[in-house]
């Protein structure tokens, strides 16, 4: 049995893992997932809104070491957790998620990507400070493969995403370095395109990296799927 700690992406939150968890819980493993500062039930000023704040919510959420997941976004946190803190990380997985180098922003590495499908998927908030993703491109850039009634539910629940912990670069060192990492990519994706989920994972070991023929939301579209690859995580190698 191992502990998992699901984290979100962008505008998403704790309510994104409702399918997940009881699948990992019957493959006898206890799983929970957060709000990250922001989002959720966890409110906080926008302004105040960090990427240290991010991973220091992630710490604060684990006693005992523990697998993050981190889906989009969460790749950046959660390697900032990483660093601060890798006793108390047993792994990091990262889904679909941008798995950063030390020195670059999130927004760095998404305007190095060969394609921007996201940038006509969000508009900014009036304040500048965030960005919210237009409802005539939800289904398209996050849901297209997912049962019905998954937008309607996303809708009741996405919020505004701060834009300072996406324009911070990380600084990652020996600490992150340590922790061991596995990647599951989504060949289907249309907000991070799957060719550049491939670039960030080149060099990495093979058994560390799997594919799932989905959309940007696994959680949604096979979460059982999703599950068995993270217990196949957590047992390790055969």
């Amino acid at each position: 049995m191992s502990d998992f700690l699901l984290i979100h992406g962008s505008c998403h939150g704790a309510w994104c893992w409702r399918d997940v968890i009881p699948a990992l819980e019957a493959l006898g493993h206890r799983a929970r997932a957060i709000d990250l500062p922001g989002h959720g039930d966890s409110p906080c000023p926008i302004e105040d809104i960090t990427l240290d704040s991010y991973a220091d919510a992630i710490l604060a959420a684990i006693d005992t070491p523990t697998i993050v997941v981190g889906h989009s976004m969460a790749g950046f946190p959660i390697s900032a957790a990483a660093e601060k803190d890798p006793a108390r990380i047993a792994r990091l997985v990262y889904l679909c998620a941008y798995a950063p180098r030390d020195g670059v922003s999130l927004v760095d590495m998404r305007l190095e990507a060969p394609r921007q499908p996201l940038l006509a998927a969000i508009e900014k908030t009036p304040d500048g400070l965030g960005f919210t993703v237009r409802d005539d491109k939800l289904a398209e850039a996050f849901y297209h493969d997912c049962p019905e009634g998954t937008v309607a539910y996303a809708r009741e629940h996405l919020c505004v995403q701060a834009i300072r912990p996406q324009a911070t670069p990380i600084r990652l060192g020996a600490n992150y370095a340590s922790v061991p990492k596995s990647y599951i990519r989504c060949a289907e994706d249309h907000a991070i395109p799957p060719e550049y989920q491939q670039t960030m994972t080149e060099g990495w070991p093979p058994e560390d990296v799997s594919e799932m023929p989905t959309s940007h939301s696994p959680f949604f579209a096979a979460p059982e799927d999703l599950a068995r690859r993270l217990d196949r995580i957590a047992r390790g190698p055969a």
